[in-house]
């Protein structure tokens, strides 16, 4: 399939967001004793009950208007950010999806195995259109991108092919060469692979210390609720993309008509055409 989504991913991590449930203001505290007499004081009646979005990324501390103001807008403003950096996430993901090979294949009859995939680092194609208009913005999608860009280069160097049986025709070639041939199509999950560096987990930590920042705004939150979304669409990938165009081709040292009229690739290699991953 094509690469996942900006609207599966912008879903999953707001959703994500909206789970830890961080109240605005932090740390507030209803007036008590005195002190709610003139609390009561300071406010218009029509102050005291505010309305919040249904889309709001945060809670309000109590239904007092300055509150759901203060939630309304900076929900906003986190929803904004997520957005735009899920669409440059998943732009970045499909643009090395349409440039990623799988090279080095070896082949012996109908079995493909090894091979490694070669494509381009995320963090550049990321940074391209991922928000940084303001200096905070900047910093979350450096550290965002580092570690997206990291734990993917780290996962696509463990691919292998496991011994598939990708070339049926190779098991009996009638000629002493067999041409290039198209590999059976198989999802990526299918591969040997090891996925720990793009779980949730490792993403979020990773994130953590690019930012260098513990005192940074609700950057956990943040963090995680990307991860989350990136691990969920990884998933998907994994079993819905197709491994395809890896062109097989070989030699048939057995081949030796009229005794011997057909026979089986050895040593064969196997390259992919670049955009093979559908």
């Amino acid at each position: 399939m094509p690469a996942p989504q900006a609207a599966m991913m912008k879903e999953l991590a707001k959703l994500k967001f909206k789970g830890h449930a961080i109240k605005l203001a932090t740390n507030w505290k209803q007036p008590m004793g005195a002190a709610a007499s003139q609390y009561n004081q300071a406010f218009k009646p029509t102050e005291f009950v505010g309305v919040v979005s249904p889309l709001a990324l945060f809670m309000p501390s109590s239904m007092n208007k300055y509150h759901t103001d203060t939630v309304n807008e900076i929900s906003s403003n986190f929803a904004k950010y997520i957005d735009g950096i899920c669409e440059a996430i998943c732009s970045a993901w499909s643009q090395w999806q349409s440039t990623a090979t799988l090279v080095g294949v070896v082949v012996n009859a109908i079995t493909a195995a090894g091979g490694q995939v070669v494509g381009p680092p995320l963090f550049p194609l990321i940074m391209a259109s991922a928000p940084k208009a303001k200096p905070q913005e900047l910093r979350y999608s450096n550290a965002i991108a580092t570690a997206i860009s990291t734990a993917w280069l780290s996962y696509t160097a463990t691919i292998k092919v496991p011994g598939l049986p990708w070339y049926p025709a190779f098991a009996a070639f009638p000629g002493p060469f067999a041409p290039p041939m198209p590999n059976v199509p198989m999802p990526v999950v299918t591969l040997t692979q090891v996925t720990a560096s793009v779980m949730a987990t490792a993403l979020k930590g990773m994130m953590i210390g690019n930012l260098g920042d513990p005192l940074a705004l609700h950057h956990q939150a943040l963090f995680d609720s990307i991860s989350h979304a990136f691990e969920k669409c990884f998933q998907i990938w994994q079993v819905s993309t197709q491994v395809t165009n890896v062109l097989g081709m070989g030699p048939i040292p057995t081949f030796a008509p009229p005794v011997v009229p057909v026979g089986p690739v050895v040593g064969g290699t196997g390259n992919m055409t670049p955009g093979g991953f559908v």
